[in-house]
C-alpha cells in the first residue's frame, strides 16, 4: 500500500529537498559529461542543460537525491525544471522530452523507495517538478508590440500535458508546478494536469508555488501573493506557496498573505538569501534556519524546503527544526 502524502501532511511538516542546480554545479561537468554516450555527436553545445543529466549522468542525480533524503527531506523533486518542449527548444531537444522526464521520475522513485524501505515510519515522496518555461503568456517580449505573444495558452497546455504524462509514467507521487512568474502559464499547467487526471481517472496531488520577483511583493505578471492565490484557488490543490527569487526572511509577509487566506496546505522553499555580486548565495544553514523558525513559530507552513543556493546541509538544519513543530492546521 503506497503511502498517501495527504495523510502525512496532517501528521507533520513535510520537508522538500534543496537546489538541484546548486548540487550539479559541484560536479563541474564538462561538455563531454553532459553529452554522455547517447548525445556524443550532438550538433549543438548542451553544457548547462541540467535536465538531460538524468539520461547521461543518472548516478550523479541519484546521489543528489540520496544526499537530500539523508539530510531529512520527505519529498524529492525530479530533475525536470526545464523539461518541456518549449524550454528544450533552446537545445533543439524537444523529441527527448518524454525520455528525460520519465528517466528523472524513475531515478527519484528508486531512491525514494530505497529510503522508505529503510524507514517505513517516514515514507519518502517524489514530486514531478514542472518549471515555468522560458516564455510568458501574459506579456509581450517585444517592447514595440505590446499585443504580441511568444507563446499561446494552448502551446503551454500541450507542452505541460506531455511533461505531466511522462512524470506520472515514471512513478511520481505528486506534481509540483513551481517558480510561477506568470499565472497564465501556471493555469495552462493546471489545466493540462486536470486533463490528464480525467483521462487516466486518477487523483494526483498538485503543489503550486509562485515566485515574488522583487521588493514590490508581486509576481512578474503583476499579482500580489493574495491575488495569485485567488486566481488559482478554483483548482483542488494539495498546497500553494512561494519559492525562489527571495531569501527566507523577505518571504515572510507574502507567506502570511497566503497562509491566512487559504484552506490548502502552504509550502515555501526560499533561496539561501539573496545572491551576492557573483550570483552566489552566502546564507549559511544556521542563518537560514533562524528565518525559517519564524515561519514555524507563526504556523505559516505545511511543507518547507530550499531553492537556489541550498544544499543538504541547509535541508538538514531545516528538517531538524521542522521536526520540533506541529504543522499549520489545514
Amino acid at each position: 500500500m503506497k503511502a498517501d502524502i495527504r495523510q502525512a501532511l496532517k501528521e507533520r511538516i513535510l520537508v522538500l529537498d534543496g537546489a538541484m542546480g546548486t548540487m550539479i554545479q559541484q560536479y563541474k561537468f564538462t561538455e563531454e559529461d553532459y553529452r554522455g554516450e547517447q548525445f556524443k555527436n550532438y550538433h549543438l553545445s548542451v553544457k548547462g542543460n541540467n535536465d538531460m543529466l538524468s539520461i547521461t549522468q543518472p548516478e550523479a542525480i541519484k546521489e543528489i537525491h540520496r544526499k537530500y533524503f539523508e539530510a531529512g527531506a520527505d519529498i524529492a523533486e525530479t530533475n525536470t525544471f526545464s523539461g518541456t518542449t518549449i524550454a528544450m527548444a533552446d537545445y533543439e531537444m524537444e523529441q527527448y522530452v518524454y525520455q528525460l522526464n520519465y528517466e528523472s521520475a524513475k531515478i527519484a522513485r528508486e531512491v525514494a523507495d530505497e529510503f522508505t524501505a529503510k524507514e517505513p515510519h517516514k515514507p519518502r515522496f517524489v514530486a514531478g517538478s514542472m518549471g515555468p518555461t522560458n516564455r510568458t503568456a501574459s506579456m509581450s517580449p517585444d517592447v514595440n508590440d505590446p499585443g504580441y505573444r511568444a507563446v499561446t495558452f494552448d502551446d503551454l497546455r500541450i507542452a505541460y500535458k506531455q511533461q505531466a504524462e511522462a512524470l506520472l509514467d515514471g512513478g511520481v507521487d505528486l506534481l509540483l508546478v513551481e517558480t510561477v512568474f506568470d499565472t497564465l502559464n501556471a493555469k495552462a499547467a493546471l489545466f493540462a494536469i486536470e486533463e490528464v487526471k480525467e483521462e487516466r481517472k486518477i487523483d494526483v496531488p498538485v503543489m503550486l508555488s509562485g515566485t515574488i520577483t522583487d521588493a514590490s511583493g508581486r509576481t512578474l505578471s503583476g499579482q500580489t501573493a493574495e491575488a495569485f492565490l485567488i486566481s488559482v484557488s478554483h483548482i483542488p490543490l494539495l498546497s500553494v506557496g512561494l519559492n525562489c527569487a527571495l531569501g527566507a526572511n523577505q518571504l515572510i509577509p507574502h507567506l502570511e498573505a497566503i497562509a491566512h487566506n487559504t484552506e490548502f496546505g502552504v509550502s515555501a522553499h526560499p533561496n539561501a538569501g539573496l545572491p551576492n555580486a557573483f550570483g552566489e548565495y552566502d546564507e549559511t544553514p544556521a542563518q537560514m534556519a533562524t528565518h525559517i523558525k519564524e515561519y514555524l513559530d507563526k504556523k505559516l507552513v505545511n511543507i518547507i524546503g530550499g531553492c537556489c543556493g541550498t544544499t543538504p546541509a541547509h535541508i538538514k538544519s531545516i528538517a531538524e527544526l521542522a521536526a520540533q513543530y506541529k504543522p499549520r492546521p489545514i
